[in-house]
């Protein structure tokens, strides 16, 4: 009788385990560690160039005045961008394409802004830098992340 219950016992454990469903699978694109890397540098460079724009002095010129003001609207959408990308990451959902070129045409447009400026002041300089390491960082995320 015990041989019995244990093989009845051991019939219903293995259909209970062939009853089990995978998870369904869907791409996360969380990316592997070199991805998750330059995601990680992208966000903190663009905080090193807001934090280095802020710096630049526009007391004794309209134009830097602008041209910073243009710099600093052009970070702030790209962190916006990297925002959505981020959402749509954390829910599982594909990262729009359009929030993509949010960030793309936000740093470009800093960019355009900050080598407008002519004073040649070592802040200036340094947020150039600064930016150029974020664009470089966002070209990583391109590149490393698929």
């Amino acid at each position: 009788m015990a041989r019995f219950f244990i093989t009845l016992l051991s019939a219903a454990l293995m259909a209970y385990f062939f009853q089990v469903e995978a998870a369904p699978l869907h791409s996360r694109q969380i990316g592997d560690i070199s991805c998750n890397v330059a995601r990680l540098k992208t966000v903190s460079s663009l905080a090193a160039t807001k934090s280095a724009v802020k710096k630049i002095d526009t007391s004794n010129s309209t134009a830097t005045a602008t041209a910073v003001t243009d710099a600093q609207t052009g970070l702030d959408s790209a962190s916006s961008g990297i925002k959505t990308i981020a959402a749509s990451l954390l829910t599982g959902q594909t990262a729009p394409a359009d929030a993509r070129d949010q960030v793309k045409n936000g740093l470009l447009a800093a960019q355009t802004a900050l080598n407008g400026i002519t004073t040649g002041d070592t802040a200036t300089t340094d947020a150039l830098t600064k930016l150029n390491d974020t664009i470089s960082a966002g070209s990583d995320v391109v590149a490393n992340c698929n």
